[in-house]
């Protein structure tokens, strides 16, 4: 019998061929392309002036140089904004190079194109912009005071203004028992893949075809969003993406500007062009995330149940919005997490600064909600005397409440409506994995070392398999290799695994028959992208869609062919059988041979398909109505709304009594993100999200001056946690299936991420007595509150 693969740990596939170098990221393309380089704005706001290029072009091996004034067409026009939202008033995005004005410091205002990127950085260097500076606008508090505007035609720096409630909040708030204030913050940092983006770009003037690879998350789209820029027909553009060295959000974006000014280049010089992002461009030309400032007001009685919760929030979203407003609107409805808040109102400003353009980061406006609302909790329970776990457990949502709706919209357009989940049996998991009841003794044997130890939790809900849909296609091929394509990318992730698990069980095939292809418009047209952690819930119910339909296709022809009835069939190891007769069989490979009648026979395996191969029905037409040639074929999923995963961290620290260093010693995680389809593969999710979330409340941010220059630009100042910094992570997982999809699976790729500055900070507060409000925190500002701390209380 076949061995079921669902559920199992099965290795990666993908692995032996990276880890021996045999990968092929974008920059191992391409060699015999010119290359290109950026001349790039060293101002935050500035005016453009003039460029000079006369300088350069001395350069041996300059092709070419392109400012704004070159573009054409609808290139020069300012690039999409790819979700419009009628709260969205005032959008911006910028333009693939500056036209009259820059926003940011690394902005692109020239591009060169030469023989190799070391004479492109030449030339690029011999370019001269006369800038007339403009007041720049730096920080949130900068933002909203509106002494000076980012674009001059935005009001008070005002992008949109969003709210959604389900009552009078504030009534409800002033009505509790209780009342609670707070002001909190998260600040500014930003994904750092191991590989920056990247565009390598083939233009094919004999049948006018463009061949595009880029380093994104969404081949399809930027498939599409090329033919609309560059004024070509979809159908003679294609997009492959190679290799990822790490995508968090931040290629999600799309078209970059260097994706729509490379093809444009190579179109204009008939030649290839290909263009890599260094680190420094990294930093100052890609994406941020996360900075946010939340004033909280929430009413509660005396046992710590919520009466009702008022947000009003912040965001700063950088100097454009290609995005839309996704981030924030994902803090204001996931901020909820797995409780029942009351009332509930939440109203945000999103906000231009001139500073990098904020998109969504691995959590995407999650991790700041979860901060926000965990902090409350803590608030409540240190108010009231209760213990945390006590607290979050009152305000839970019950398990017998499934399907949960919170009366708002979630960023996919429909209903925050949580599909399944047992909060009290995470929390119950989570306070045995870390030993909670317990921790007092561990602490007072701690303090009687001299040590300082503390523990936190927090909990989160993830909205995930966002639609709108997701396909796959499926073909078995005549030697009995099943080869499974599907638009979706992949940065690491495993999705060949697991896309191969499930197609093997579906399909009742080996494992190691089956070949997955992702990211390839030649292979696959219609897709959305990987992002929201979606990829199992959408394209793996896609596939498995698809593989039932294949399957039925098999065990038509084979009946046939066997001259049994279907209902008597089964497959099994690639053969199909006769149920309780394994010796009348026949293989996939010859059912695929079957179900394409041919008139020439190209080996003897085609011969079988060949019209004299057996007598033929005169009145039966070798192809039936409403039948295709060839064992395979396509199908869809497209969700009714998304799935909601959740999870809680426990997390135990020590801080140094001297120098404030703080250190994680446990970090204990229970998931559920339905039917796990690979738990090893979860797992290693988990691993890196929680490397992230420590980075995130520890290490982590971008350090501004107030004229916008972005002062830790460089792995040098931006601090990342080693292996050395991360804890080993614990985990179990609750499954509790999703009614929504034909797997019961929830999304879990963003999972680790969500809660780790809430947590951090619930430990930190817990071991030192005092009130963190702010993260990340470093051991200067966890000294500085210490000192401030002794003051208030002499």
């Amino acid at each position: 019998m076949t061995t079921r693969l669902f559920g199992e740990r099965v290795p990666r596939v993908e692995d032996p061929r990276l880890v021996t170098g045999n990968g092929r990221f974008l920059d191992d393309l391409g060699h015999d392309a010119l290359e290109a380089a950026f001349v790039r704005s060293p101002h935050a706001h500035a005016r453009i002036v003039d460029i000079d290029v006369s300088e350069a072009l001395d350069v041996e091996g300059l092709v070419a140089i392109y400012t704004y004034d070159d573009l054409d067409g609808r290139t020069g026009e300012a690039l999409p904004l790819l979700i419009p939202h009628p709260t969205l008033t005032h959008g911006r995005t910028p333009h693939a190079l500056a036209r009259d004005e820059v926003n940011h410091v690394g902005e692109a205002v020239v591009m060169v194109v030469a023989t190799s990127r070391y004479v492109a950085e030449d030339a690029a260097e011999r370019v001269r912009v006369e800038y007339d500076f403009l007041p720049a606008v730096v920080g949130i508090e900068a933002a909203r005071a509106a002494e000076e505007l980012v674009h001059d035609d935005v009001p008070g720096n005002l992008a949109a203004r969003m709210v959604q409630q389900t009552g009078d909040a504030d009534a409800a708030v002033d009505a509790a028992p209780n009342l609670l204030e707070l002001d909190l913050e998260i600040e500014r940092s930003a994904s750092m893949p191991l590989e920056g983006k990247g565009v390598l770009a083939r233009w094919d003037p004999d049948d006018e075809s463009l061949l595009v690879h880029t380093s994104t998350q969404t081949s399809t789209s930027v498939r599409q969003a090329l033919a609309a820029k560059l004024g070509l027909p979809v159908d003679r553009v294609e997009v492959v993406t190679p290799d990822v060295g790490g995508g968090f959000g931040v290629k999600i974006v799309h078209p970059w500007p260097e994706e729509i000014l490379v093809p444009w280049a190579a179109i204009r010089l008939g030649r290839p062009v290909k263009w890599t992002e260094d680190r420094r461009e990294h930093f100052v030309s890609s994406a941020h995330e996360r900075g946010q400032l939340h004033h909280v007001r929430v009413g509660y009685d005396d046992e710590g149940v919520l009466a009702g919760l008022s947000v009003r929030f912040w965001h700063d979203n950088g100097a454009y919005v290609p995005y839309g407003l996704i981030v924030p609107i994902i803090t204001s409805t996931q901020l909820l997490g797995p409780y029942k808040p009351g009332v509930y109102r939440v109203e945000f400003d999103s906000l231009y600064t001139n500073t990098v353009l904020v998109t969504p980061y691995r959590g995407a406006g999650r991790p700041q909600g979860c901060y926000v609302m965990e902090r409350v909790m803590d608030a409540i329970a240190a108010e009231r005397g209760i213990d945390r776990t006590v607290v979050r457990e009152r305000n839970f949502i019950r398990p017998e409440e499934m399907p949960y709706d919170h009366g708002l919209i979630f960023q996919d357009g429909r209903p925050l409506l949580y599909d399944s989940g047992d909060y009290p049996a995470t929390l119950a998991k989570l306070k045995k994995l870390v030993g909670w009841d317990g921790f007092e003794a561990y602490r007072e044997q701690a303090r009687a070392e001299g040590r300082r130890v503390g523990i936190g939790l927090a909990c989160y809900v993830e909205g995930t398999g966002v639609g709108p849909y997701e396909g796959g296609h499926i073909r078995v091929e005549t030697d009995g290799t099943v080869v499974v394509s599907t638009g979706l990318t992949t940065q690491g992730q495993g999705h060949r695994t697991m896309l191969a698990q499930i197609v093997a069980d579906e399909l009742g095939v080996p494992f190691d028959r089956v070949r997955v292809t992702t990211g390839d418009t030649r292979r696959f047209k219609y897709a959305v992208g990987t992002f929201a952690s979606r990829t199992a819930v959408m394209s793996g119910s896609a596939v498995a869609l698809t593989a039932r339909s294949v399957r039925d296709k098999a065990l038509t022809i084979a009946a046939e062919a066997l001259e049994v009835d279907v209902e008597d069939l089964e497959v099994v190891d690639g053969h199909v059988r006769v149920k309780g007769s394994p010796s009348s069989s026949i293989d996939l490979g010859a059912v695929a041979v079957l179900s394409n009648p041919l008139r020439y026979a190209f080996d003897e395996a085609a011969a079988r398909a060949t019209q004299f191969a057996a007598p033929a029905d005169p009145e039966k037409p070798p192809v039936g109505p409403g039948e295709q040639p060839g064992l395979e074929g396509s199908d869809y999923y497209s969700p009714p709304r998304s799935t909601f995963a959740n999870g809680m961290h426990a997390v135990v620290v020590e801080t140094d009594p001297d120098t404030a260093e703080i250190r994680v010693l446990r970090y204990c995680v229970v998931h559920d993100c339905g039917t796990l389809v690979n738990p090893m593969l979860v797992e290693g999710q988990i691993h890196g999200g929680v490397a992230q979330g420590v980075g995130g409340a520890l290490y982590e941010r971008m350090e501004y001056a107030p004229d916008g220059q972005l002062l830790n630009a460089s792995f040098m100042d931006f601090l990342m946690p080693y292996a050395s910094e991360v804890p080993e992570v614990e985990i179990d997982h609750l499954v509790t299936p999703s009614p929504l999809n034909p797997l019961g699976v929830k999304g879990a790729g963003e999972a680790g991420v969500i809660p780790g500055a809430a947590a951090i900070a619930s430990a930190i507060e817990d071991a030192e007595g005092l009130t963190i409000t702010r993260m990340p925190i470093s051991p200067s500002e966890l000294f500085a509150l210490r000192a401030a701390h002794r003051k208030e209380t002499p």
